[in-house]
């Protein structure tokens, strides 16, 4: 059974994130952590902007805030966001790391320790290699992989840089992703092992 979904984004990804998470279904049982990229001063608009659209609430968390089920946690404008055992997240202002903060990268992977096997990381469309590391980790760690079909993607970079370092268990199109999300919710309904 799953215990989390880790989405890591970048350029022409917000219509992505925006589509699965306006599609989910307002019992989703999971949470769901968002680690996209954004404009480092933009401190206000994109967490509104997604939970207009939104079917589960949207939150910019706070350092040692808890992960509950049915929530979306986007990390907050120029922090890394780390996943902490006990189901907390952690914020950190430490440099960028693949010039970028926050990292996809930190996320994944710690949300690959914490989590293991029972962890769904996705990534999606992008224009640097930020995140490509950190799915391998969630693939090493026994985690499920999903990439954005690179064809489908406004910008290729970062998912054919995830599929250069691991094999994904799905490469997906954006309705493919939603509708294995959205799956999940009767799988779970019904005490079932949730495919890989």
């Amino acid at each position: 059974m799953y215990k989390a979904v880790v989405i890591g984004g970048s350029a022409g990804s917000f219509q992505v994130i925006t589509r699965i998470l306006s599609s989910l279904p307002p019992t989703f049982p999971l949470p769901v952590l968002l680690s996209l990229h954004r404009l480092k001063h933009v401190r206000s608009g994109f967490v509104e902007a997604l939970s207009i659209k939104s079917s589960i609430p949207v939150i910019e968390p706070y350092d040692k805030d808890q992960i509950k089920p049915g929530k979306a946690y986007l990390a907050p404008a120029n922090y890394h966001m780390f996943i902490e055992l006990g189901n907390r997240i952690a914020l950190s202002t430490e440099r960028p790391v693949n010039h970028s903060r926050p990292s996809i990268d930190l996320s994944f992977i710690t949300a690959a320790q914490v989590y293991r096997e029972k962890l769904i990381g996705i990534i999606l469309s992008g224009a640097n290699k930020d995140g490509a590391f950190g799915i391998k980790k969630i693939k090493d760690y026994g985690g499920t992989v999903i990439v954005q079909d690179p064809n489908e993607c406004q910008v290729k970079t970062m998912t054919e840089a995830a599929l250069k370092l691991t094999k994904a268990d799905h490469i997906l199109k954006t309705d493919e992703i939603i509708r294995y999300l959205q799956s999940i919710k009767y799988n779970t309904a019904n005490n079932e092992d949730i495919p890989k």
